[in-house]
């Protein structure tokens, strides 16, 4: 069937008219016209008849194949400012207006998460890598060009920790690999329990693998196999040891460019709430502002924050707290005193939590997202109880991908 390529849909395939509807086509850009294969209403594309003026050549070889990036066909002012129509749109689904800046840009070769698969096929031999779209099928990675250059020298390490956790057939296993000041921090899932996991010869092996890969940590579900260093992290002045599968954002640049935004947002206040705080990503850099109330639902998260606050000099005082805020948000009774609030909730959103801030006495809101549309959902509520967006800047955090990360202000 011969397409045109109207637009482009929130993940990052095009979106064609079809004689039944849209066709969605991966690998393809606005105002293309593409000879494709057609069933259920996606496309493959055979043959691009009328290629983009803003496509580029990507720039790893196993795009296309891995499912682990979108769009490095598409040059990078066009997918920023298209990232950008992302967030518009999300807002005015819900009603919201406000000035929304140019996308903030991270450069490739800065990520330092990876979550890795490992396979073990019929001869034996293990792959490592990430899956293809829309499948479960593993593609096996030798570079990958999102990745800080230390993650992808450390993948034959890792296929070789990879290789020990094969014991039962049914294991699946998932690395979680981290890059932290102090080396590579690794959490494992996937290995098969019900068999009663790793047996000590295997985590054994596990063990002289993860040493052998110089491997800061290595964790097996929680569980620490063995620690060389203590993973650790800087925010702000704090250096701060990280729990086992503990959240961190993926990209510095990302964060960096987040925290100026959150600190601009917040400089003069009395007192700040940080929820939704993880470790203390801007609980400590907002610590040189004011006195911090922090909460989480992590209590590792807490305990790691709380230790951390020994590491410091010169900041003022934190508070923190484990409590999920899901089921049991902050209060205006809480928060009493608390005159900026900031809120890095996970996808879902911060419903519970914002319901409860127009009546506290905040008079700033520096809301953190990951999601457009849940974040579009909150500020219409926080609109409502008399705040005002004042901007929003996304932050283009997950390079090639259709994500999008955010920063809103709101004023009483």
């Amino acid at each position: 069937m011969r397409l045109t390529i109207d637009r482009m849909a929130g993940q990052g395939d095009g979106v064609a008219a079809g004689p039944d509807g849209p066709v969605f086509v991966a690998h393809v850009l606005p105002g293309e016209r593409v000879e494709a294969e057609v069933a259920e209403g996606r496309g493959e594309v055979l043959e691009i008849a009328e290629a983009s003026p803003d496509r580029v050549t990507p720039p790893c070889v196993h795009f296309a194949d891995c499912g682990g990036c979108a769009l490095q066909h598409w040059a990078g002012a066009p997918c920023l400012d298209w990232k950008r129509a992302q967030v518009v749109r999300a807002m005015a689904r819900e009603g919201v207006e406000a000035e929304v800046a140019p996308t903030v840009a991270t450069p490739p070769g800065v990520r330092r998460r990876l979550s890795l698969h490992a396979r073990r096929g019929p001869d034996g031999q293990v792959a490592l890598g990430f899956k293809a779209r829309k499948s479960w099928r593993l593609v096996e990675i030798r570079q990958c060009v999102i990745a800080d250059p230390r993650l992808v020298a450390a993948l034959p390490g890792l296929r070789g920790l990879a290789a020990t956790l094969f014991e039962h057939p049914k294991s699946a296993p998932t690395l979680h690999v981290t890059l932290t000041d102090t080396g590579l921090d690794v959490e494992v899932s996937g290995v098969e329990r019900r068999s009663g996991g790793l047996s000590g010869d295997g985590r054994a092996r596990a063990i002289a693998a993860a040493v052998r890969a110089d491997l800061a940590r290595l964790s097996l579900a929680g569980e620490v196999l063995v620690m060389q260093r203590a993973p650790v992290v800087t925010f702000g002045k704090a250096t701060v040891a990280l729990p086992p599968g503990g959240f961190l954002q993926a990209s510095p640049p990302a964060e960096a460019a987040m925290s100026a935004l959150v600190l601009e947002a917040t400089a003069g206040a009395k007192r700040i709430a940080d929820l939704f705080c993880g470790a203390g990503t801007f609980t400590f850099p907002l610590a040189g502002i004011a006195p911090v109330t922090a909460a989480d639902s992590s209590v590792a998260a807490i305990e790691a924050l709380k230790r951390g606050v020994g590491t410091a000099q010169g900041l003022k005082p934190i508070r923190a707290e484990a409590r999920d805020l899901f089921r049991r948000p902050l209060s205006p009774f809480d928060l009493k005193g608390c005159d900026a609030l900031v809120l890095d909730p996970p996808r879902a959103g911060a419903a519970d939590q914002v319901a409860q801030i127009g009546g506290t006495e905040a008079t700033t809101v520096a809301y953190v997202s990951c999601n457009p549309a849940t974040f579009a959902r909150d500020a219409a509520v926080l609109i409502a109880a008399g705040f005002r967006l004042e901007m929003v800047t996304p932050i283009d955090q997950f390079l090639w991908s259709g994500h999008i990360e955010l920063v809103g202000v709101f004023r009483r």
